[in-house]
């Protein structure tokens, strides 16, 4: 597949979402615990990386284009840590929203010998205010001035409220401005009008009402989510059974997974996401994209823990 990955690096993706630190604990397992049925974890080092949307952005930088990472954290030492992890990957954590008196979402995942034990989650809902709202919307609206593309990354923590997607949906419609969704949770009214979505299989089925083991789910699913809510494109994700492709009078385009050894799916839907938006920002059809996105998502399950895709993994998984 011959692509002009040079078109990238022009490429500028705004990235709007719950963004979070992603924190690691590496070990090794020698014995069970006398005190319960558990392993004990000898604890050989840590490591941090950018996670939920703030992972989309290095994805995108990994591709060489330029990503403008829109969240909000707390005022809290955890801010701190991934403001030094984005800084590390020459991300700028500029158009990050401080809300005074909130948490920032951490997830510590504690591994042994290549395997995940435990993941352990500090977060908490938000529950914007209304003044939390408009703040984030002003926000949004000048950040997107410099955007060729916009990402609503949700990952349901209440950062992107159903005010907050409606006013950055027409905002970016307002600058002609395409809009991807990384959906969350049942309803998809929220997300009217948006350019393209990119759900996973039981997503797809939940947010549609059909069941997950309907031989004709993806087709079907596909065909309701793209003209319940005034959707141009859905591109359903199917892990090991690839990518389907829909878009408003075209038919359905299929593109196979990768034979890949999977070892971690964190991360994933991100990476197809943002490799998706830095194709289309970049000037490449939609189903070329998408072909491109699928390779990208086959390279990362390859690696443990959070991984983001680089322009020359990817040249490499193309060329096989």
């Amino acid at each position: 597949m011959n692509v002009d990955f040079d078109r990238f690096k022009d490429a500028r993706v705004l990235i709007a979402g719950d963004v979070m630190l992603d924190r690691y604990w590496w070990g090794s397992v020698t014995r069970i615990s006398p005190e319960a049925p558990v392993p004990v974890v000898r604890l050989q080092g840590s490591t941090t990386a950018p996670g939920g949307a703030a992972n989309v952005a290095a994805n995108v930088i990994g591709l060489g284009a330029h990503p403008i990472l829109f969240g909000a954290v707390g005022s809290d030492g955890e801010s701190r840590e991934l403001e030094g992890s984005l800084i590390e990957r020459s991300i700028s954590p500029a158009s990050l929203v401080r809300l005074e008196g909130r948490q920032t979402i951490v997830k510590t995942r504690i591994v042994a010998h290549g395997q995940q034990v435990v993941r352990v989650d500090k977060e908490e809902r938000l529950v914007l205010t209304e003044a939390e709202e408009a703040k984030i919307v002003d926000a949004f609206e000048k950040a997107i001035q410099d955007a060729d593309l916009a990402i609503l990354s949700d990952y349901g923590k209440g950062f992107l409220s159903n005010a907050v997607i409606e006013a950055m949906i027409e905002i970016s419609a307002a600058h002609s401005t395409y809009v991807f969704v990384d959906p969350k949770g049942k309803d998809y009214s929220k997300y009217k009008n948006a350019t393209l979505l990119t759900p996973n299989r039981k997503e797809a089925a939940e947010a549609t009402g059909l069941h997950e083991e309907d031989a004709d789910l993806i087709n079907r699913a596909g065909e309701l989510l793209l003209t319940t809510n005034n959707i141009q494109s859905v591109l359903i994700t199917q892990g090991e059974h690839g990518m389907t492709l829909f878009s408003t009078g075209e038919e359905p385009f299929h593109i196979p997974a990768t034979s890949v050894e999977t070892y971690d799916v964190t991360g994933a839907g991100d990476t197809v996401i943002a490799t998706l938006a830095v194709a289309r920002a970049a000037g490449l059809e939609l189903r070329e994209s998408a072909i491109i996105a699928n390779a990208a998502a086959g390279e990362v399950v390859q690696h443990v823990g959070t991984t983001a895709i680089t322009l020359n993994a990817l040249q490499n998984a193309l060329n096989r």
